[in-house]
């Protein structure tokens, strides 16, 4: 049995990643790596000639002086195999790290098998709990155009879609983007230093949900591990942990 890998293209992997998709059901947090032009380079992995999974490879951005292996997929009915597959892949691509988020069955366990200094970047959330928050004379509206910018000075996303206003004075930003894989849509979101610690964050987050919903587009969210007052209000508006990324050294 001959196993070897080879330089692929998008377009030729598209059915296996439909498929690691599926397989995902989730959030895919480097999704949008594969479209952006130089950023990736991948290969299809082969048994005896005959296509069976491919592999990925991170090469710019925050990856530019650290080539990473990011996406791994192998066909179920060759499993058996994977270990071997990855090695294969791991000689002709020679990675010097791997990224990778603990939903992804398949590369989590690479990680842990292959890598050292494995260090956790960011928590994963997924919406469980609908939540009905509703703190006293607070609007949450679309934004107008420009309208943000004049809030710049309390740390505020002059670019953000959506905001709070409380007594005719904007004291919260946030937005949904869709750069991940469809239908998801990560929530972003800040509140002005003067109005923190009052729930407003969680209730941002909780209509930024109901938008997303609204839109056709399932919410996730994400927040450094150390970040507990931003873990705490996408607890308190109804996300639930659901994974972490993790990086290691090969």
């Amino acid at each position: 049995m001959s196993l070897s890998a080879q330089p692929t293209t998008l377009a030729e992997i598209a059915p296996l990643r439909q498929l690691y998709r599926r397989e995902m059901n989730c959030q895919v947090m480097f999704d949008s790596l594969h479209v952006r032009p130089g950023w990736t380079k991948s290969w299809q992995l082969l048994i005896n000639n005959d296509p069976v999974g491919y592999a990925s490879i991170a090469i710019a951005g925050p990856w530019k002086d650290k080539p990473t292996a990011f996406e791994f997929f192998i066909l179920p009915e060759h499993r058996l195999r994977i270990f071997d597959l990855f090695e294969t892949f791991l000689s002709v691509s020679n990675p010097i790290a791997i990224e990778t988020q603990t939903n992804a069955p398949l590369m989590s366990a690479m990680l842990h098998t292959y890598a050292k200094s494995i260090a956790v970047e960011a928590i994963l959330f997924h919406d469980k709990i609908t939540t009905t928050l509703a703190p006293p004379d607070v609007i949450f509206r679309r934004a107008a155009p420009n309208e943000i910018i004049k809030a710049k000075d309390e740390s505020l996303d002059v670019s953000a879609e959506y905001l709070l206003e409380s007594r005719g004075q904007i004291v919260a930003t946030g937005g949904i983007l869709y750069h991940y894989n469809p239908p998801y849509g990560d929530i972003f979101m800040a509140v002005a230093e003067s109005h923190r610690r009052r729930g407003l964050g969680s209730f941002l987050v909780q209509e930024l949900k109901r938008t997303a919903y609204e839109l056709a587009h399932i919410p996730a969210a994400r927040c450094n591990v150390n970040n507990i007052p931003s873990r705490k209000t996408l607890q308190k508006a109804g996300f639930v942990p659901c994974g972490n990324i993790l990086n290691g050294v090969l």
